[in-house]
């Protein structure tokens, strides 16, 4: 925990480097697509300079000023599997930004979307100093909660406060300057798998950038899918991705707890490519082009050419009907939103106030995936698309989108975390405590 507390600060003060210097890239690390945008920061709100913990720390205007995509190699499940094809691809995406951008960028903020994230609630109490709740309260009452055992080979990817009372006063969001004598604090703690981690921290520095952070990309498309009120009240974003779909419920504007399921929109392309017998790039294109997952009685009708050239003639001049398409389609994405529908109920979903589902990332675009979301999910779905961000080409406001936009709000103001404060060292070992969201019902 030590370590990675150190590592976290350096790159929260590398962030910070990259804000005054102006310029900072992105980068999404999908099993299917790498993403990078390049922002520029116009100067940072001096007002908002120390405003506290809460979304708008450090509140800054940036604009985008170079964005490119590649196709992802040597990625899956969200995690980079082969390091020279991945640090090839990532080269190649950041150099393409950079000549839109027309700048060089040094810094790269990174989000992942594997890991095997898992949740944790936290909760700490200490007594105020003196009569005002100051800097040093806030950090020792983070420091005064209990540790869970994360188990070996894990490390911390978030560590976000959620929720302070003071005295019989629950709700704040930044205690600091308020008048009181007990403090306490409900902390999320969002764990991943330290090897992930530790490869794409090697691969980034392979291709000679300085990492300045890094996020869950379930995280991230929460921030950018969900827009205000569903932060609020209480919200899942699911984002699908190409080889995992991450999970994240938002409560009162703070995760409260995050999760994926290791299969995405890539699982369904090789179902494709299996069950009519042809190759990934041509079962990708019709999936994109002729896919869904609702039958009608045209699509018994309505005929696709698969045109192939594996010089048998009978072969390559087959054709199929839509239907038979969505016959294949279907059982993978129930599969997968049956996965997700467990995710929701372990974390107790349902017993939150507004039960809104967002979907988003690039296999959400499924035609019919939304009612079929809603027949297995429940009936508050929706399709989300990330926010608007200035200066974002036309090319990325899609859902596919929804991570790197996240990303960009996440670098502009990034919510207060554990390591912003200074934290005595012997406390950063601790016992173990409860799942996540069982937490946040009790003590919210």
């Amino acid at each position: 925990m030590t370590d990675l507390y150190q590592t976290q600060r350096a790159m929260r003060a590398m962030r910070k480097a990259a804000m005054q210097r102006g310029v900072v890239a992105l980068l999404d690390i999908g099993t299917s697509k790498i993403a990078c945008l390049v922002l520029r920061f116009d100067g940072v709100d001096p007002s908002r300079e120390h405003e506290g913990v809460g979304p708008l720390a450090g509140q800054s205007t940036f604009r985008v000023i170079g964005a490119a995509t590649t196709q992802s190699r040597g990625v899956r499940f969200g995690e980079i599997d082969s390091m020279p094809q991945t640090e090839r691809a990532i080269r190649t995406v950041v150099q393409a930004a950079q000549k839109m951008a027309n700048t060089r960028v040094d810094h790269i903020i990174a989000c992942i979307a594997g890991a095997g994230p898992r949740s944790y609630g936290l909760a700490g109490q200490v007594d105020v100093m003196d009569a005002q709740v100051g800097e040093q309260d806030v950090a020792r009452v983070l420091a005064s909660c209990d540790m869970p055992d994360i188990g070996q080979g894990r490390e911390v990817l978030h560590a976000h406060p959620v929720n302070f009372a003071l005295d019989n006063r629950s709700g704040l969001s930044d205690p600091r300057g308020h008048v009181g004598n007990q403090l306490a604090v409900d902390m999320h703690l969002l764990t991943v798998d330290a090897a992930a981690i530790q490869n794409l921290i090697y691969c980034i520095k392979r291709c000679d950038l300085d990492l300045a952070g890094i996020a869950s990309s379930a995280y991230v498309s929460g921030l950018s899918s969900l827009v205000e009120d569903e932060q609020e009240l209480g919200s899942a974003c699911i984002d699908m991705g190409g080889g995992a779909t991450g999970v994240s419920i938002f409560m009162k504007k703070h995760m409260i707890f995050a999760d994926a399921v290791r299969m995405g929109g890539e699982n369904v392309t090789h179902d494709i490519a299996v069950g009519l017998q042809i190759p990934v790039t041509m079962a990708e294109r019709i999936k994109t082009f002729h896919g869904g997952v609702v039958a009608t009685g045209m699509d018994d009708r309505e005929m696709i050419e698969l045109s192939g050239n594996s010089g048998d003639w009978e072969k390559d001049r087959r054709r199929v009907s839509r239907a038979e398409l969505i016959g294949i389609m279907r059982p993978r994405v129930e599969e997968i939103l049956e996965e997700v529908r467990a995710i929701l109920d372990a974390a107790g979903f349902d017993h939150l106030p507004s039960q809104q589902i967002v979907l988003t990332g690039g296999a959400s675009q499924i035609p019919g995936l939304d009612g079929l979301a809603a027949r297995i999910l429940g009936q508050n779905v929706r399709l989300g698309r990330p926010l608007r961000v200035q200066g974002l080409p036309q090319a990325a406001t899609g859902s596919g989108f929804s991570s790197v936009v996240g990303l960009a709000l996440f670098a502009a103001s990034p919510q207060d975390e554990m390591w912003d404060f200074e934290i005595p060292a012997e406390r950063l070992n601790g016992r173990p405590f409860r799942r996540a969201l069982r937490w946040f019902r009790e003590n919210w």
